[in-house]
């Protein structure tokens, strides 16, 4: 009976990390360039592939902690609320620019931050830049206060809860 080694023949796995040192970031490069260029020829999908190798590589001094990414249905459930969310928000805020200027009252409101992961803050934070009608403004130096705008502010504790149940709960269970 033989003894094989089990990584004979396989690829080292120091080799692979070095080549791709942020294989989701290279995939999601690979994926969206064709899109933005609006093009799906074979000159851009190599053009994409270029990029996502190469921009890691640059881009690695920059990530000094990568992110561990836990609860993969939490993902995908998040994904779904926020993209509800963005319906949603979509349509509010119309109904408020075509109707008249009163039914628009704006304002900042600092949100209590329990999450502590950096990368979980940014996504939050990004969450909140992408749904219409709010947007993330500033981060406290001590990383445990985000100050939100919104278009239209009826309730301050209402948002803060909003926020913190539907986003950063969910944030917390896949970044912590």
């Amino acid at each position: 009976m033989s003894r094989r080694n089990p990584s004979a023949g396989a690829a080292r796995p120091g080799l692979l990390r070095r080549l791709l040192p942020a294989p989701l970031l290279s995939a999601v490069l690979l994926v969206v360039w064709p899109v933005i260029n609006g093009s799906g020829s074979l000159g851009q999908w190599l053009l994409g592939a270029a990029l996502a190798v190469v921009i890691p590589w640059f881009t690695e001094a920059l990530r000094p902690e990568r992110a561990r990414l836990r609860a993969p249905w939490t993902i995908v459930r998040l994904g779904g609320v926020v993209l509800h969310d963005i319906v949603m928000s979509n349509i509010d805020v119309a109904k408020r620019i075509l109707g008249s200027e009163g039914r628009i009252t704006p304002g900042y409101v600092w949100v209590p931050l329990t999450i502590t992961d950096p990368h979980g803050i940014v996504a939050l934070a990004g969450i909140i830049t992408m749904t219409p009608g709010t947007l993330s403004a500033d981060l406290a130096d001590d990383r445990h206060h985000l100050l939100v705008h919104a278009f239209h502010l009826e309730d301050e504790d209402a948002l803060i809860e909003s926020i913190k149940t539907r986003y950063e709960t969910p944030l917390m269970e896949i970044f912590q």
